[in-house]
């Protein structure tokens, strides 16, 4: 008698359960073991274009200052005083005296984090401003991309990236600027917009524009290294999506376009909200086109509608885990074992 092997089929894999998306105490466990090890993007080259200019952001909860000295290379520190935890810059951007100044009590720090003045501090026999250096961060650019590192353990970023820039090849972003930002904030768990980000089978039921403009069931997903590659053809040459999208760990989609692109920063603002930051970069930093900001503006409120929605109904209690798609979700499979990796480090 012949007997026949059972056939081999991919497996449904069950999802991290909705408690990692609803309690709080994960939140400072991630914020940690997920964000502060791995590299952030905080903006592009362009923004900070000349020496003594700076650019200050908050990278998941971490507060950022990104400065270029005067010998034209990029620093950046923790935007904290260590005399008693002020900021050292009070707006988004601008250029500086040579100095970075607190704007509490007027500390004052050279461009390299050394402490240069306590002002009117008095005498003190126990004190050494040779001890009271800025907190430094490490960055490094890629692509035009200023991405920063806040804890020790980081990967190499190069390697990170090379899925992406093997995809890439020699396409040339030299000449990119920074046409707009935007910013939104969905009352989420950043875990849940994440995985939205990585699948494509919702999108003829949640987004009707973009698939009429592209065809959806030869949408595919796949996992290179930490990075997840979109494919999906376009119906015709006059679609606004009509590029490469890709999203690299832990936080950070690339939108391709023909004649620009867009970063997408997915941020936790605490285990309740999440930020999504927008970077248009155009030749020159010329404007976005209207039907590009017509499309993205609709595609984020659909993608911002379902995500709370789904975060309302975790809340809820009734759910507590599921099965994945072996077909459309294998990036959202990827992507939960890496932060339960980090997790249970």
């Amino acid at each position: 008698m012949i007997t026949h092997a059972p056939e081999s089929k991919p497996r449904a894999q069950v999802t991290l359960p909705a408690s990692w998306y609803v309690e709080p105490s994960h939140w400072p466990i991630e914020r940690q073991s997920i964000f502060a090890d791995n590299w952030q993007f905080f903006g592009h080259d362009s923004e900070i274009p000349q020496p003594r200019a700076w650019r200050a952001d908050i990278l998941s909860g971490f507060p950022v200052v990104v400065v270029r000295s005067d010998d034209g290379q990029l620093k950046a520190f923790h935007n904290v005083c260590r005399h008693r935890a002020g900021p050292l810059v009070r707006e988004t951007s601008g250029v500086c005296d040579g100095h970075l100044t607190c704007a509490y009590h007027g500390w004052k720090y050279t461009l390299d984090g050394r402490l240069r003045a306590a002002r009117d501090f008095g005498v003190a026999s126990d004190f050494d401003p040779r001890d009271y250096g800025l907190f430094p961060l490490k960055l490094s650019v890629w692509r035009g991309l200023i991405f920063i590192g806040i804890g020790a353990n980081l990967p190499d970023l190069q390697d990170l990236m090379n899925p992406l820039d093997q995809r890439l090849g020699d396409s040339d972003w030299t000449k990119l600027k920074v046409g707009l930002r935007r910013q939104h904030t969905l009352q989420c768990n950043w875990k849940t917009y994440v995985e939205n980000y990585l699948e494509g089978y919702h999108v003829p039921a949640m987004h009707p524009s973009l698939d009429a403009e592209i065809v959806a069931d030869q949408y595919k997903v796949t996992v290179e290294g930490r990075v997840a590659l979109h494919d999906v053809p376009a119906r015709s040459q006059e679609a606004v999506y009509d590029g490469l999208w890709a999203w690299v760990w832990p936080n950070i989609g690339v939108n391709v376009y023909n004649r620009g692109l867009m970063i997408e920063r997915m941020s936790p603002i605490q285990h309740t909200t999440t930020q999504l930051d927008y970077l248009y970069l155009m030749p020159d930093g010329e404007p976005v086109p209207e039907a590009t900001l017509i499309m993205s503006d609709q595609v984020t409120a659909e993608d911002l509608w379902i995500t709370e929605r789904v975060q309302e109904n975790l809340n809820a209690g009734v759910y507590q885990t599921g099965r994945l798609s072996p077909k459309h979700e294998e990036a959202v499979f990827a992507f939960q074992q890496w932060v339960r990796e980090k997790r249970e480090k």
